[in-house]
């Protein structure tokens, strides 16, 4: 029997291969960049599309043995030359993504998507072998009562997020306190803030001072669907979606949820700022 870091590490590679093979016979891409791969993925000429897709293939496999929900992150993004695609078609500002979803893989099969009109959730039907529109045009609460951050790093954590995290726990305006909830996996906890709101964090740390999640193919397609359902996506200094990429692997902190939770931070860390 393999152990759990093999079988976790076989699950991600054959995830990965899928969609590598699914996305290039397509027909329809021109570049692919995978958390899974070092380097971006060129379509051969003869089955080149005017699409560039980043995707996480499969987000919080480290949570599969505990039957904890995983998922799949994607963004798509449209080349300018599909006769000499390059690795500037998607080091491209998240705000320029034509669309972006997630599929979560739990009690059901789920596909949130937008093409940037709106969020649609779609839920798989196994009796049909088709996803039903069950979650029509999402929005997101403007303030939510549930906080989601990893608060074993809290010892790491800058005064704007310790701040933060302090206030939900205990209110100053006598508000009642909100709830943490924090499962790990990326799809589920940002999932459930699109429905329920409240914020989910991944702060900078004295650990990881760039953050940990990635920029192209986590903080960005999730940043999308965020504001496509009236929330907010915040890096700790500027929105999320203007964020230059420099590399395709490269990395950020990310605030993303509510419009007023995420609104609060921004406060705190422009009160911060201005402190120093």
């Amino acid at each position: 029997m393999c152990r759990q870091g093999e079988e976790q590490k076989k699950l991600d590679v054959l995830s990965n291969e899928v969609f590598i093979k699914a996305l290039v016979s397509s027909g329809r891409t021109s570049i692919l960049v995978s958390e899974e791969d070092e380097e971006a993925t060129f379509v051969e000429p003869s089955r080149r599309g005017k699409y560039c897709v980043v995707f996480d293939p499969l987000d919080g496999s480290s949570n599969i043995d505990c039957g904890v929900s995983i998922g799949t992150i994607f963004g798509i993004y449209t080349v300018k030359d599909t006769n000499e695609p390059t690795l500037n078609d998607v080091l491209q500002p998240g705000k320029n993504m034509v669309a972006a979803g997630y599929c979560m893989y739990g009690s059901s099969c789920m596909l949130v998507l937008s093409t940037g009109e709106g969020v649609n959730g779609f839920t798989l039907d196994p009796s049909l072998g088709e996803f039903i529109l069950t979650h029509p045009d999402i929005k997101t609460p403007k303030k939510g009562k549930i906080y989601s951050v990893n608060e074993g790093n809290a010892k790491n954590w800058d005064e704007p997020t310790a701040k933060y995290v302090d206030n939900c726990k205990f209110p100053k305006d006598k508000a009642p306190a909100k709830s943490l909830r924090y499962v790990g996996s990326m799809v589920a906890d940002v999932h459930r803030t699109f429905l329920y709101g409240g914020i989910f964090m991944y702060p900078a740390d004295k650990k990881s001072p760039n953050g940990k999640l990635r920029v192209l193919y986590e903080v960005f397609p999730m940043s999308f669907l965020m504001e496509q359902a009236g929330g907010q996506a915040f890096t700790g200094k500027e929105r999320a979606l203007d964020l230059d990429p420099k590399s395709i692997h490269e990395r950020s902190p990310i605030f993303l949820g509510s419009y007023d939770d995420v609104e609060e931070i921004k406060e705190l860390y422009a009160a911060h700022e201005k402190k120093n």
